[in-house]
């Protein structure tokens, strides 16, 4: 991509979104369980909620940069929320989405690997159900 800056929110957080799902995936992978269970478990972590919760892990983390595409995302309009989440997380989570997806398009996949791994490791420390 020639200059992910120029894209709106909207995009970015709709190839975020599969990029985070991907991560999401990909790690639940490792832990070699049936289908069905990997699934139920990825419903755990791609939804509003776990994604805000993510945030607050990851914000302290984030450049300067990175915040102000968080921002961008979150301060998107959107026409519907969710049932499962509040509006506040709904927004959250699409900030989130738009950083993924701005960091992939941008070729920065080493950063979004480090921040993912954050969310991950702290999944893993305070869910039982996950040990490889």
């Amino acid at each position: 991509m020639d200059n992910p800056n120029l894209l709106s929110p909207s995009v970015l957080a709709f190839v975020g979104d599969a990029v985070y799902g991907l991560y999401v995936r990909t790690a639940l992978a490792e832990i070699n369980r049936p289908s069905g269970e990997l699934h139920r478990l990825s419903v755990k972590l791609v939804n509003a909620t776990a994604q805000a919760k993510a945030f607050s892990l990851l914000e302290p983390m984030l450049t300067e940069k990175e915040l102000s595409v968080f921002k961008r995302g979150r301060n998107f309009h959107t026409s519907s929320t969710p049932k499962s989440a509040t509006g506040g997380e709904y927004h959250t989570a699409t900030g989130l989405e738009c950083l993924f997806g701005f960091l992939y398009l941008s070729g920065n996949n080493d950063r979004a690997d480090e921040l993912f791994k954050t969310v991950w490791l702290n999944y893993i420390d305070n869910n039982n159900e996950v040990q490889k």
